[in-house]
């Protein structure tokens, strides 16, 4: 099975319309992780030709609220994109760069991190984000 074949069926399996622009999304984000909007749009525009800003924002958040793809939104940068999903990991986020990386569940069962208290709530998710220097950062070479 081809990779747009893939791309057609996961979107028809979560109910979506396939178009061009969702399939070459997806297909980007294979090969890409934590991408901007911004660089989401400039490779679908190199697959498929001109598609509209508010195109990409609404292709990425119907396939954000499908679950196939996963938003991350670290503070004081732009909202990424990612396609790793269902797996509930965290991310590493550089203070200086901005380089994000994934990491695995920190310790213990889903949703990995359990509050001393959960005021009622039925926790089912947890999404933590480190903060520190990437290696390169580290090293005085940003």
């Amino acid at each position: 099975m081809t990779e747009k074949a893939t791309s057609a069926e996961q979107l028809r399996g979560a109910g979506l319309r396939v178009t061009s622009a969702r399939v070459a999304i997806l297909e980007c984000l294979r090969f890409a992780r934590h991408v901007t909007a911004e660089e989401v749009a400039g490779k679908v525009r190199e697959r498929v030709g001109h598609v509209s800003t508010q195109a990409i924002y609404e292709a990425l958040n119907a396939l954000t609220d499908a679950g196939i793809l996963r938003r991350i939104e670290p503070a004081g940068s732009p909202a990424r994109y990612e396609s790793r999903v269902g797996d509930n990991h965290h991310h590493l986020v550089c203070r200086q760069c901005g380089a994000v990386a994934d990491v695995d569940c920190a310790v213990g069962h889903a949703p990995c991190l359990e509050p001393a208290a959960n005021a009622g709530f039925q926790v089912d998710e947890a999404d933590v984000i480190y903060w520190g220097l990437c290696p390169d950062c580290q090293g005085g070479h940003p």
